[in-house]
């Protein structure tokens, strides 16, 4: 018996988080998207590079989704670089200077400003790659026994 999976009906930003995703793999960083770090952050797409430098990307999808989201400020303590993702038709000079942008849409993205570096805390940054890996292999758990959460493992 062949089990197909549905395709569900991805959102503006998740189409962006799909295209940048795809970029980023391509060039060596391990994504995942709606990743907590910490109690009331959910960043869009956190992305490990060989390295273990750490970006952060938050994807928006128009003016009044950025202009919406005032916790952007708490994502950089969690992040060695930190970028913007929106599509072709955003207004780019609302983006802070000191940020980095990727243009993208549902297939592929492109950095079009590089994002500075500012070095995670050697603690902060073990602590989070641990949970990174952790989260990672629980999705990946789920995604092969969908009955393993009510497990309670």
């Amino acid at each position: 018996m062949k089990t197909v999976l549905a395709t569900p009906t991805l959102l503006p930003g998740q189409i962006l988080a799909r295209g940048v995703c795809r970029h980023l793999s391509r060039i060596g960083h391990a994504c995942l998207t709606e990743f907590m770090p910490s109690r009331g952050l959910r960043v869009d797409v956190l992305a490990l590079d060989r390295t273990g430098e750490i970006w952060v990307v938050e994807c928006k999808s128009s003016r009044a989704d950025f202009q919406s989201d005032h916790k952007w400020g708490g994502y950089l303590e969690w992040c060695d670089r930190f970028f913007w993702a929106v599509d072709a038709n955003f207004p780019l000079e609302l983006l802070p200077e000191e940020t980095g942008v990727i243009l993208a849409d549902g297939y592929d993205a492109e950095v079009i400003r590089e994002a500075p570096l500012e070095k995670l805390a050697a603690a902060r940054r073990k602590a989070l790659t641990l949970k990174v890996g952790r989260t990672a292999s629980m999705r990946l758990g789920q995604l092969l026994d969908p009955g393993v959460a009510e497990l309670g493992i």
